[in-house]
């Protein structure tokens, strides 16, 4: 089977009234992660994205403390076309404070900030309610669609207990259409996805071609209770879009063994001329638990070719090989 699907291809998310198409733009290097990105190049990327038929764009207070949210909201608002917001809550951005010493900026560095603010973690029904009412104000929305609780994953239990009822009001009041998590590890999002009523989650890096961990309990608790499931980190934050020496893998230097890894895949695919970065991007769609996935774009440039490599076709044969291979492990249904 060769992928028949086009990146501007609408999906549904199976428990609200919500289409997404399959390949979304993240906004993190929108937000200046690593590297300064100029204000008219966010836009233009933004509104070649919309042109190009895509419509899901995700965001959070924490990229570029802000900025991120500006950018994106001031795009779609031009670009009179319309648009699937998610954006995230567990993150506050409060004013400079010279007694607090603990920047809280998990993601690694952002190039571009409001530097008169600074992300600190807040879980409670206030901070929550406060979070969605400023990213309305950046976002210069009156709704956006689905609210992820972001980075809970060392507090999982405080964010089931103390977010998940306000968002859940909120639901119901019509206010969110959807509710999810945005994590990065399996074990967390297991216990959010059992022990909340979640319409779609965010899982980054944990299915990629290094890394199928999430099919081993979480694509399968996602399916007893039909909630969408939304791919980010594809390339496990640099390796898979080039491994050589110096990569990075969940930002932090990647292991030798790590990167012989993905070389080897590299090599594999070299045999059907398909590029790693377009396997990359399409295999967490092989899974049938997937609704959609996430790539970040700096510019134009970026952006073509991510939906070139979305869009290539790839030969089931070279899929088979990587399985045989023992390089990625089969899909389990």
């Amino acid at each position: 089977m060769v992928n028949m699907a086009n990146h501007n291809q609408l999906v549904k998310i199976p428990r609200i009234d919500c289409y997404i198409t399959k390949l979304g733009l993240g906004t993190a290097p929108l937000g200046g992660l690593f590297t300064t990105v100029a204000d008219s190049d966010a836009e233009s990327t933004i509104l070649a994205a919309i042109e190009s038929g895509i419509n899901y764009f995700d965001t959070a207070p924490l990229y570029g403390y802000g900025i991120a949210e500006k950018r994106l909201g001031s795009a779609l608002n031009k670009s009179g076309k319309p648009f699937v917001i998610s954006t995230k809550v567990g993150r506050i951005l409060e004013k400079i404070d010279s007694n607090r010493s603990v920047i809280d900026d998990s993601l690694g560095s952002f190039a571009d900030i409001d530097p008169s603010v600074v992300p600190i973690f807040n879980f409670s029904r206030e901070g929550i309610l406060r979070s969605i009412e400023d990213s309305l104000k950046r976002l210069n929305v009156s709704s956006f669609d689905i609210a992820y609780i972001h980075d809970a994953d060392e507090r999982i239990g405080e964010a089931i207990e103390k977010s998940y009822g306000v968002l859940d009001e909120l639901r119901s009041q019509g206010v969110l259409k959807g509710i999810g998590v945005g994590l990065n590890y399996c074990p967390p999002s297991v216990k959010a996805v059992k022990e909340m009523d979640l319409d779609i989650i965010l899982i980054a890096g944990r299915f990629s071609l290094l890394d199928q961990s999430a099919q081993e309990q979480l694509f399968r608790e996602c399916k007893k209770k039909n909630t969408a499931v939304v791919i980010g980190g594809v390339y496990n934050s640099g390796i898979l879009a080039n491994p050589v020496a110096g990569a990075t893998f969940d930002y932090s230097p990647a292991s030798d063994e790590l990167i012989t890894k993905a070389q080897q895949i590299k090599h594999l695919l070299a045999d059907f001329h398909i590029p790693l970065t377009a396997a990359a991007i399409q295999f967490p769609l092989r899974h049938p638990a997937v609704t959609s996935v996430l790539t970040g774009s700096r510019n134009i440039k970026e952006l073509k070719s991510n939906i070139s490599d979305f869009n290539l076709d790839i030969p089931d044969a070279a899929w088979k090989a990587l399985e045989e291979s023992n390089l990625v492990n089969r899909i389990e249904l």
